[in-house]
């Protein structure tokens, strides 16, 4: 991110904008509803179920990164960082962390939603509730176990940054390890979501001539719209940003000489994953029964046109 006035008048630091600022009050806001919402349905939903627990330790990634948002904003009102070199790295590496895990969780709720649909179930349980625990409580020490240890001793520590402006860490990308390591995540990202759309386009069609008028009074359709729902989001949130890392990826690689301005254009891309936080609402809003009588009340009024 650039900062305001000071660096205005550098080719190198563009100004920063105001859409930022907009767009994580936006997240702060859409996230702390979704949270709060998905509270009360989960209360009601099966705690034994795989895809509970999915969106269970989902709430905690968007409730963890939420927690950073506040400092985000602060500041991009206030043009310079208040809360030291450290605290920024952490915010700074928080976006990413929040990205990739919240991309793991989308893909582990679509392969059960695929398990059970070819299986024929209507859910994928653990054998106890306690299990579900365990599972979770696994997933969070490998966490904390490997990444944050791996952020703490890695991120922005090979280079020397101004503790005054935050979120430019870009200098590290030079280094040959880590921009194959950035290819490798890319690929993999940009591979999945492609094998996920094809593969969740090619069962909603088949489901859709299977049923023909008759699909929108079937549960399995709707469980793969929802499906359908995680991979647009996926699409929206996360893959232009990866798109576009291929690019950055390149350029500050290769280019000598100074690389803030496409630092910035990848900081405005990677904002764009935080949206990703909102993805709750869309769930509470997939399962309730007004927005699908609304839904069905829609497609009977095509069909009679």
């Amino acid at each position: 991110m650039a900062e305001h006035n000071t660096s205005g008048n550098s080719s190198c630091d563009p100004l920063l904008t105001p859409h930022l600022t907009r767009l994580y009050s936006v997240v702060l806001l859409g996230g702390l509803t979704g949270i709060i919402a998905i509270l009360f349905w989960l209360v009601k939903m099966n705690s034994r179920s795989v895809t509970t627990t999915a969106v269970v330790n989902l709430v905690v990634v968007h409730g963890v990164f939420l927690l950073t948002v506040p400092f985000r904003l602060a500041y991009l009102i206030q043009g310079t960082w208040a809360f030291g070199l450290p605290f920024c790295k952490f915010v700074s590496a928080m976006l990413h962390v929040h990205m990739y895990l919240t991309f793991l969780f989308y893909l582990v709720i679509l392969v059960i939603r695929y398990l059970t649909f070819f299986k024929g179930k209507d859910k994928v349980e653990f054998y106890r509730k306690l299990h579900a625990v365990a599972a979770s409580a696994a997933l969070w020490i490998l966490v904390i176990v490997i990444v944050v240890p791996v952020v703490v001793s890695q991120y922005g520590n090979r280079e020397e940054y101004d503790e005054h402006h935050c979120f430019r860490f870009h200098k590290e990308l030079s280094r040959d390890y880590v921009q194959i390591l950035n290819y490798l995540i890319v690929v993999f990202v940009i591979a999945t979501a492609a094998l996920l759309l094809g593969f969740q386009v090619f069962l909603t069609v088949s489901m859709a001539r299977r049923l023909r008028h008759s699909l929108l009074s079937h549960q399995e359709f709707w469980a793969q719209l929802k499906s359908l729902v995680f991979i647009a989001i996926i699409l929206v949130c996360f893959l232009p940003y990866q798109i576009f890392r291929i690019y950055y990826l390149y350029v500050v690689g290769h280019s000598k000489g100074c690389n803030h301005s496409f630092a910035f254009y990848n900081e405005i891309f990677l904002s764009v994953t935080a949206i990703s936080c909102c993805d709750l609402l869309l769930f509470v809003l997939g399962g309730s029964r007004w927005f699908k009588q609304r839904i069905t009340d829609l497609w009977n009024c095509l069909l009679c046109c």
